[in-house]
């Protein structure tokens, strides 16, 4: 299994606190079956300021432990990036981190408010998949107004958006509403990719192979292992090459 959606390096976002919270997390992964990790720490402007430097810098020290202790798995980076005017500036600039490439364009991890969608959302996703990025957007099964009116996941889902769902979500570690609205969208294939979007040891740890799992039951495995590898491969692995 690949994870492109998780918070493993150590103090810059809610993620993992320390070095070895990280690798804790990292071995939680490779006992349930993940090869590879796309690292992808919250940049939200005013609360995770986090930069390409301020990554890759995390990532060489988690690299450097992994190496030390012989851990066989690969680990990449991206971000999860909090929708805000900035982002247009920051692609502009060529400062945003990509969880890889989709259709030749880049794939940018977009995460919505849990609240509600921002008035504008329509025109930003547009500036965007005309600067040829993209968005996936983060766990959309969270936002509160797709819950209450899932009908306009459309928005998105017309302009060719692709969406992540968060193993805990399905599992119903965020309540019964994120559940059922996860199982929706899966009976309408609607999700490109799962991810772990683990943050802790004690409070989100890993669980995609559960996930993996509920999915297999609930749907069929062949789109189970599409949404755990083959489509997180064929987005990522520009990233591992």
């Amino acid at each position: 299994m690949i994870d492109i959606h998780c918070h493993v390096l150590p103090g810059i976002d809610d993620g993992a606190k320390d070095l070895q919270e990280s690798i804790a997390l990292i071995n939680l992964s490779v006992e349930q079956g993940i090869t590879r990790i796309v690292a992808t720490p919250h940049i939200h402007i005013g609360i995770y300021d986090n930069n390409l430097k301020i990554i890759n810098d995390a990532a060489n020290i988690v690299r450097d432990e992994l190496k030390a202790q012989g851990m066989n798995i690969e680990l990449s980076v991206a971000a999860e990036v909090r929708i805000c005017p900035e982002i247009i500036l920051f692609a502009q600039q060529g400062l945003l981190p990509f969880i890889g490439d989709y259709q030749e364009k880049k794939v940018l991890l977009l995460e919505l408010p849990s609240s509600h969608i921002p008035a504008g959302a329509d025109k930003l996703i547009d500036w965007l998949l005309n600067f040829d990025i993209i968005p996936m957007i983060a766990h959309p099964e969270r936002n509160r107004e797709l819950q209450r009116y899932p009908e306009r996941i459309k928005v998105f889902q017309q302009r060719g958006c692709l969406f992540q769902l968060t193993a805990a979500s399905l599992l119903g570690q965020f309540g019964e509403l994120p559940q059922l609205t996860s199982e929706r969208w899966l009976k309408e294939k609607l999700y490109t990719i799962v991810g772990s979007d683990c943050h802790s040891i004690k409070r989100r740890p890993p669980k995609l192979l559960e996930a993996r799992n509920v999915i297999a039951e609930l749907i069929d495995e062949e789109y189970a292992q599409q949404l755990v590898h083959d489509f997180p491969n064929l987005i990522s692995k520009r990233l591992f090459s």
